[in-house]
């Protein structure tokens, strides 16, 4: 569940920044969950929010198919 997932993001995110603060946190999410839960308000809020990165993969392929923010190569 989306609220589960972005109290445990938000709570290692603080953790993390004062043990390795160079260190960027990333919530990975499977495609079929991304396309339910971020197309909820609650999600697209989440979407938007500033500092918020989120890595999206395929199970089946096993690749991550879209970085937010966006990575470049």
């Amino acid at each position: 569940d989306l609220e589960k997932a972005w109290g445990q993001f938000f709570l290692y995110t603080r953790i993390m920044k004062k043990r390795e603060p160079d260190r960027q946190i990333y919530m990975a999410v499977e495609r079929n969950s991304f396309k339910t839960l971020f197309q909820e308000e609650a999600g697209q809020l989440l979407l938007e929010e500033p500092g918020f990165r989120l890595l999206v993969f395929d199970a089946k392929i096993k690749e991550i198919i879209q970085w937010k923010p966006q990575i470049n190569p």
